[in-house]
């Protein structure tokens, strides 16, 4: 581009000047001049370090960050008898990289041949990198230990289960020895227990002594009596727990107490223990025994808690069970009962019979719901009918007393539970055989096994007793020829479900086939196989209970 005067003539001289002072493009295909100045700009620019060597391993260059990295390394220098033992090495084996702590700071390292001879030394500071990758290591650690931890926790309902699995989880992990003090519930009076677990024993052990050992170790007081605030603490002198280890342990260095938190209080203490050999516990690890104490303290209790119910349940069943059947004129009898598969599920099937002055009283009920409530509306409904029996034995009578009775009660209304009922009697009959009488409460009807192997349904009919003030009942009567059987059933026999599926239920329609097959045996074996037959049925899944009573007319009566 030229200079122009306003009469559009140009400039020679301002033109030659001009082209004088822009460089040249250079011809394409061709390298730009070599500019020295700008070469080493570019390398102290970099980021990592750069050093050339000759082909002797000399340095023969460095730049900037190479200076600040690698200051025993000038110009001149032979890397392998420099002051970087590390890169040292790496040229003396010929292997060409090498990762190494220098000065501090986390170096990483390439080598590269040059072409017009030697090599170059590339080294990058990976510290904050390598300090990154570190922290999310130890935080997938973390999370894998926590979740490890909540399973296995998650996993038992039993204490002395719970314990060792809070004793065993730490180690080796957070600590090389791990003890749990565990604080029974104070009504129980029990002093605390100590459980101890080292790396290289083969499990749990109990330690004794554990009331002249609480005083010995600082902080463990004030950590099971529920002072948490600041904990855990670190300021526990490793020699308090010399008595508590095995000899082969060796020296303690390092003591960590938390205590284990539950909503009721703490349940115990959890000491952490790390030898000589092995770094102090940091904050991280502090904070981890924290999540993992509350885990473990919210298992425990949890586990207590289960405990305590599960010894409720038994003493409630165990009041529950049915009654040693009487000798009733005219009959014989036999009854089965099956309590639901989980423990905790205290059933409210039940069966009576109480002799009377011609033959017998019998009542099979089914009380709605599960747990104490539903055992609490057995009990009431079974010492009811102990009471009112002695004052009316007609059967349709004696169920609206019941039903009227059930509502004296004053939890009644915000109970809303109610109870399926049979509810009859037995009187032989002078020509032979026995009379039935029975009266309903919403309950499934009986089934009668003739003589010639029919199956004929009972109906009663009725509304469910403690459902309605007013209700309505209703009674039926069915003469047994001798042999011929009644059975009377809880809702637990038709609704059990089992097959290929597990969920199809047993149905009315297979007990009836299979009464059909036992007519003329007596009750009891009826009883005992149609239970294997539901057994069989149900496979080994969770059920409802089952109650039966079968009472069959005996010959000659």
């Amino acid at each position: 581009m030229t200079a122009t005067h306003r009469d559009g003539s140009a400039d020679p001289v301002s033109a030659a000047a001009r082209a004088a002072r822009t460089p040249a493009d250079p011809p394409p295909g061709r390298p730009a001049p070599n500019d020295p100045q700008l070469a080493r700009e570019l390398l102290d620019g970099l980021a990592e370090a750069v050093l050339t060597t000759d082909h002797a391993g000399r340095v023969t260059l460095t730049n900037a960050m190479a200076g600040r990295l690698l200051p025993e390394l000038p110009s001149g220098t032979d890397l392998a008898r420099g002051g970087v033992p590390a890169l040292a090495r790496a040229v003396a084996q010929g292997t060409g990289t090498f990762d190494a702590e220098h000065h501090g700071r986390r170096l990483r390292g390439t080598c590269r041949p040059l072409a017009a001879g030697g090599y170059a030394w590339y080294v990058r500071d990976v510290t904050d990198d390598q300090a990154r990758a570190d922290a999310l290591l130890a935080e997938r650690h973390r999370t894998a230990f926590l979740a490890r931890a909540g399973s296995r926790l998650g996993l038992s309902l039993h204490r002395e289960q719970t314990l060792q699995a809070v004793v065993t989880l730490p180690v080796p992990y957070l600590a090389d020895a791990a003890l749990v003090v565990h604080r029974p519930p104070h009504a129980s009076g029990d002093p605390p227990s100590w459980l101890r677990y080292t790396d290289g024993e083969p499990g749990p052990v109990e330690v004794s002594g554990g009331a002249e050992l609480a005083g010995a170790v600082p902080r463990l007081g004030e950590a099971l009596g529920g002072e948490t605030t600041g904990a855990p603490w670190l300021d526990t002198d490793p020699a308090a727990l010399g008595t508590v280890l095995p000899t082969t342990f060796g020296r303690p260095d390092a003591v960590l107490v938390a205590p284990m938190p539950s909503a009721g209080g703490p349940v115990g203490a959890l000491l952490l223990v790390r030898r000589a050999d092995r770094a102090g516990f940091d904050q991280r690890d502090i904070g981890l025994v924290r999540e993992f104490t509350a885990r473990a303290g919210s298992a425990i209790a949890a586990a207590e808690l289960y405990g305590e119910q599960a010894h409720l349940a038994r003493v409630l069943q165990h009041s529950l069970l049915p009654p040693r059947l009487p000798r009733v004129p005219g009959v014989t009898l036999a009854g089965g009962y099956r309590a639901a598969g989980d423990t905790l599920r205290i059933g409210g099937d039940f069966y009576e019979v109480f002799p009377t002055a011609s033959g017998a009283l019998f009542a099979l009920g089914d009380v709605c719901g599960k747990g104490v409530g539903a055992a609490v509306l057995t009990g009431r409904v079974r010492q009811s009918l102990q009471t009112l029996r002695l004052v009316e034995q007609r059967p349709r009578e004696l169920v609206e007393l019941l039903n009227r009775a059930l509502f004296d009660f004053p939890d009644t209304a915000r109970r809303g539970q109610f109870t399926t009922l049979l509810l009859g009697t037995t009187e032989p009959e002078p020509g032979g055989g026995v009379l039935v009488r029975v009266a309903g409460g919403g309950h499934p009807s009986p089934l009668v096994v003739r003589a010639d192997g029919s199956v004929v349904e009972v109906r009663v009919g009725g509304m469910p007793i403690g459902a309605f003030a007013s209700a309505t009942f209703a009674q039926a009567e069915v003469r047994l020829a001798p042999g011929e059987l009644l059975l009377a059933y809880t809702d637990g026999v038709t609704e059990a479900r089992g097959g290929a599926a597990a969920v199809e239920m047993f149905g009315e329609h297979r007990l009836r086939r299979a009464l059909a097959t036992l007519s003329g045996l007596p009750p009891g074996t009826v009883v005992d196989r149609l239970l294997r037959l539901v057994d069989e049925w149900l496979g080994g899944e969770s059920h409802d209970d089952i109650a039966m009573l079968a009472i069959c007319a005996a010959d000659g009566a």
